[in-house]
């Protein structure tokens, strides 16, 4: 809308080929660059104006100030781009040094003999080693601050990479994987925080989102170079668990350049030094209302935290906290529950399970999925800004439910496919022999399919014990001998049944990454690194990383305990349902943040639980939701019956 323009109003506009206007009488200061000029060009000040001049200086004062803001401020500063690329290297390594376990298990269970509990073994250690150091790592940053807590993941990710590319049996690859494990978890909950604290708000978004970008692009390289190496049967291994030591080593080296967080600073009394990072951080800006905001903020909030109590149990009896701690743990909890990391570290073995036989293309249609997890982090990045954490966060889990109910149907037509069994071998005392169909022998761990492929029929099969030295041969019978059974036309099969639809498997891969990355793959760590106040920021995110990590054990552990019991098509059918509850409570209990300063988002918890995701729009035309006399009371109508919360 427009709208006429008095003599005495003035109006900002873009430096780029409009004027600045500057109110009438309002005279420029000795040496200061003029940015407001006066409305229509009039010299007139008589009496009768006075009053209008007075309030047309007063408006003046701070259209000159937000101008000077403007023309002073790069609005995007190098720095800050510099800083979050270097941060968002503990990203990368933490995308590889998960993604890399998918092909790397191919030539490790045959390296090693690693059974399915050395398998799952080799997986979950580093992410159990992760649970632990993400909610150590709250105190850690308290005491320590944000830059050694990302120096010293750097050097266990180094040394980790080390331990695992010399190792020379599962002991101490295992020991390699839990050293790795304890620098993502300390890499996941710090980076975050620290780009989070350093963007200026109308960036903060962007910049915390690359760092999801950096995992994406770890898990897309991690799978590259597995495809790479999956060539080399005897040592590719080694190269892919042992290269990202080059990037851990070029992150320690760029942090010891880089400053501290100045928000951290400033809590720990650091004030000088806390305004020369946030100088250098926001290059030609004016920092002044930010640094006396920021201040003023963490004094406020040290006086109100002030008593002998642990932050913890603060953040737990202060109800704004309290639902923020609610809503960030639920976010990664809901991360989890989708099924995402089953999708990443056993990609490779998804992909066999449908029907997939030859390892090395196996490992190459998961780079597939890891770089269309890229490519829609990177969206995500693009959209963060624009659309808003809460629509996004929506959109990604309503396709992901519909994603993974698509991956289900795919393994429910497999199955129902599934060739029979025709040679039932006797004389054997096994349970493998009494299976009638191929997708009942793949359920059971102990049992493989040995048969012959006489396209598009399978023939001459039989279910039979896998061997103890290898999962690529039976213990006996035709298949006992991998280089015999290949010279008379048989195939082996472990963990997976030929089919004609095992391209439903890669779609519905895809399908879910396209949905899941841009939002749920990077909105529960952005949202968890803005909505706690200074105080409770670190322990915030360090618990909501150790739900992240724990669940993600729990999850990764149970995938293929859960596939024997539920089959493989229920497992996804699980994961699809609880995808849909997390929608129901992402609904009613994010509110957007895009935009708001870091120190102002810990107003949008003062409303009750059930409407902090809600706008003031939707509370007002719900029907279900109307508030009494007193404001702090919502009042819900279900069932017949109210509640008052």
């Amino acid at each position: 809308m427009s709208r006429k323009v008095s003599d005495a109003e003035c109006s900002l506009r873009d430096l780029s080929g409009e004027r600045w206007i500057r109110p009438e009488g309002q005279r420029q200061a000795p040496g200061e660059r003029t940015l407001i000029r006066a409305h229509g060009g009039g010299g007139n000040s008589n009496n009768n104006n006075r009053p209008s001049a007075a309030m047309a200086t007063a408006a003046g004062g701070e259209l000159e100030r937000a101008a000077r803001r403007q023309f002073q401020g790069g609005d995007n500063p190098r720095f800050i781009y510099l800083l979050a690329t270097f941060a968002a290297l503990g990203g990368f390594l933490f995308g590889y040094d998960t993604g890399v376990v998918s092909g790397a298990l191919l030539l490790l269970k045959k390296e090693f003999a690693l059974n399915e509990l050395w398998q799952e073994l080799v997986v979950s250690a580093t992410v159990g080693a992760a649970a632990v150091s993400a909610l150590a790592g709250g105190l850690l940053n308290g005491c320590w601050g944000r830059r050694p807590c990302i120096l010293l993941a750097s050097f266990l990710f180094t040394a980790g990479a080390a331990v695992m590319t010399a190792s020379g049996d599962r002991y101490t690859l295992l020991t390699g994987r839990i050293v790795v494990g304890l620098g993502i978890g300390l890499a996941s909950m710090t980076v975050t925080v620290y780009i989070a604290e350093a963007a200026p708000s109308h960036l903060r978004g962007r910049l915390v989102t690359i760092n999801t970008l950096f995992i994406t692009g770890g898990q897309f390289v991690a799978s590259v170079v597995d495809g790479a190496f999956s060539y080399l049967e005897r040592n590719g291994w080694r190269y892919m668990l042992g290269l990202s030591a080059i990037p851990a080593i070029i992150q320690f080296v760029g942090f010891l350049f880089l400053p501290e967080s100045p928000r951290w600073l400033m809590q720990k009394g650091k004030t000088q030094k806390a305004r020369r990072v946030l100088s250098q951080i926001r290059g030609t800006q004016n920092i002044d209302d930010e640094y006396e905001f920021i201040k003023n903020n963490i004094e406020e909030e040290e006086r109100e935290a002030a008593g002998g109590d642990t932050v913890l149990w603060k953040m737990i009896t202060y109800p704004p906290t309290r639902r923020a701690l609610i809503v960030g743990c639920g976010l990664q909890l809901i991360q989890q529950l989708s099924g995402i990391n089953t999708v990443m570290y056993y990609s490779a073995t998804i992909l066999q399970m449908s029907g997939v036989q030859d390892d090395t293309l196996a490992i190459w249609l998961a780079a597939v999925t890891a770089f269309t997890n890229f490519i829609f982090t990177l969206v995500g990045v693009c959209l963060v800004e624009k659309v808003g954490r809460r629509k996004l966060t929506l959109g990604s889990l309503t396709g992901t439910a519909l994603s993974l109910v698509i991956l289900g149907i795919g393994f429910l037509l497999s199955a129902r496919a599934s060739p029979s069994i025709t040679l039932h071998p006797s004389g054997h005392n096994s349970s493998c022999v009494q299976y009638k169909s191929c997708n009942n022998c793949m359920l059971d761990p102990n049992c493989g399919f040995c048969f012959k492929m006489e396209s598009p029929n399978v023939t001459e099969s039989s279910c039979v014990p896998v061997s103890n030295r290898s999962e690529t041969m039976a213990a006996w019978g035709r298949c006992s001998n991998a280089s015999e059974f290949k010279k008379e036309g048989l195939s082996w099969a472990y963990n997976f049944c030929p089919t004609v639809y095992s391209w439903t498997a890669l779609l519905g891969l895809i399908l879910y990454l396209i949905f899941f990355a841009p939002g749920m793959g990077s909105m529960p760590w952005t949202v968890n690194s803005e909505i706690y106040p200074m105080w409770a920021r670190s322990t915030g995110n360090a618990c909501s990383s150790g739900v992240n990590w724990i669940f993600n054990v729990l999850v990764s552990v149970s995938f293929l305990h859960l596939a024997q019991h539920l089959t493989y098509y229920g497992v996804f059918f699980l994961y699809s349902g609880l995808t849909t509850l997390g929608l129901f409570f992402v609904y009613g209990c994010l509110p957007e943040t895009k935009g708001i300063k870091l120190e102002e988002i810990e107003s949008l918890f003062e409303n009750k639980l059930c409407t902090c995701g809600l706008s003031e729009s939707d509370e007002a035309s719900s029907p279900l939701c109307q508030r009494t006399e007193n404001e702090d009371d919502i009042v819900w109508y279900t069932g017949g019956q109210t509640n008052v919360f």
